[in-house]
């Protein structure tokens, strides 16, 4: 490998994720999200590939995420899901940007969808405020879901129901439900679904992804730039965390929480040469250590991919999948990112 680091984006996955994804939600219209960089995956890369997979509009959390999209979709339904800052009402009108609100204060000339708050406790407004906006400046009613992705998922029904009560009274296109609600909750299908962690093949269970016939979509590689034997009481990286207890090679892998592997994942494992390999020690802001048998420097290191689950990480982390991958820096000075697209 010639660069430290190798993230691999595979779109023919994303774009079968589509797929699998639209035919769960069936009647209702799939909605991508491609906030926070497509959650570490590469914003126009991903909103290319849902849409040509049949995605039927695009979401992001900043005005200027969708000005972004804007300029190469031209043509592409974009919504807006976090609140306009201070003076971007112009740049969502410019943009011609659909938006979403959580209070009664709407701008002007924009297609609005009301957030009502359905028990998320976060951003959204009460029934009664959104029945205070005149309804011709209405395009959509939204809500969101706090518990779809738990076993128990008596709370979102709940939503469901009181999000539906006020969808029949407003009569406007419709969507409460997030990629675990579209998998396990028909009834909060309503017209439309916003999926996001689904399309990167990440299971928004925390399990397997195949289990729900997705297919990972980021793969990240690196390799062991140095191979060292320790002898017994010798240590590796800061603190000694690691300490020898016989003689013990190691490998030094370029990459550490700078890059996004983070601190936390001491213990877990990776792939050395395709073996599963434990990671030792501290992890370093740039290198991390991990166990040997026969491999040799220059041995591939798979992160993320061959069958080693960014939901593996995230369990050790005691975190979800797709904050892991949001925090993959694919910064070109510290790694080389590559796009499949067959």
């Amino acid at each position: 490998m010639s660069r430290r680091s190798e993230i691999t984006i595979d779109l023919a996955a994303l774009r079968s994720n589509v797929a699998r994804m639209r035919e769960a939600a069936r009647p209702a219209e799939l909605w991508a999200v491609v906030k926070a960089d497509a959650y570490g995956h590469g914003m126009l890369d991903s909103a290319r590939a849902a849409l040509e997979a049949g995605a039927a509009l695009l979401c992001v959390i900043t005005a200027q995420e969708g000005e972004a999209l804007r300029a190469a979709f031209p043509d592409a339904r974009i919504l807006v899901m976090g609140p306009l800052g201070a003076g971007e009402d112009a740049l969502a009108r410019r943009a011609k940007l659909e938006v979403a609100v959580s209070t009664p204060r709407v701008p002007d000339d924009v297609d609005l969808h009301l957030k009502v708050d359905t028990g998320m406790g976060r951003w959204g407004m009460s029934a009664a405020e959104a029945r205070t906006v005149p309804r011709e400046r209405v395009a959509g009613l939204m809500s969101h879901l706090a518990t779809a992705d738990e076993e128990d998922r008596s709370f979102a029904r709940e939503q469901v129901s009181r999000f539906a009560e006020l969808a029949r009274e407003f009569g406007v296109p419709a969507h409460i439900a997030n990629s675990a609600a579209t998998l396990t909750l028909p009834e909060a299908r309503f017209d439309a679904v916003r999926c996001g962690v689904a399309l990167y093949g990440l299971s928004p269970f925390g399990g397997d992804p195949q289990e729900d016939r997705l297919s990972p979509v980021l793969s990240w590689r690196s390799y062991v730039a140095v191979a060292k034997k320790l002898g017994p009481g010798e240590s590796a990286g800061y603190g000694r965390r690691f300490v020898a207890s016989s003689s013990t090679r190691i490998g030094v892998v370029p990459i550490g929480y700078a890059d996004g592997f983070r601190r936390g994942l001491t213990g877990t494992e990776v792939l050395v040469d395709g073996e599963r390999r434990e990671v030792v020690g501290t992890i370093s802001m740039d290198a991390l250590a991990v166990e040997l048998e026969d491999e040799a420097e220059g041995a591939p290191v798979t992160l993320i991919g061959e069958g080693l689950l960014a939901e593996e990480h995230a369990r050790r982390l005691e975190t979800i999948n797709y904050e892991l991958t949001s925090g993959i820096r694919t910064d070109p000075l510290r790694a080389t990112r590559i796009v499949l697209d067959g």
